[in-house]
């Protein structure tokens, strides 16, 4: 496996490092937001409106990504 990644060539490492870096990273930020809410006792709605109006933000990153790669192709 590690010979695979090695000889692997570069635009494919990028793509999946990309990949998983941004992924870990928005678990990451999902992480940042209900410790946000936690430590500000937002409440069930105040949690529910962080997750919905951060999220979005999140959503529209990964929308950009995904029509970025329907597009060049």
């Amino acid at each position: 496996m590690l010979d695979t990644i090695l000889n692997m060539p570069e635009a494919a490492f990028t793509r999946l490092t990309v990949a998983v870096f941004c992924t870990s990273l928005i678990i990451f930020m999902g992480f940042i937001i209900y410790r946000l809410a936690k430590d500000s006792k937002a409440g069930r709605m105040g949690t529910l409106a962080l997750f919905v109006v951060l999220g979005l933000g999140m959503l529209g990153f990964i929308i950009k990504i995904l029509l970025t790669e329907v597009l060049h192709k």
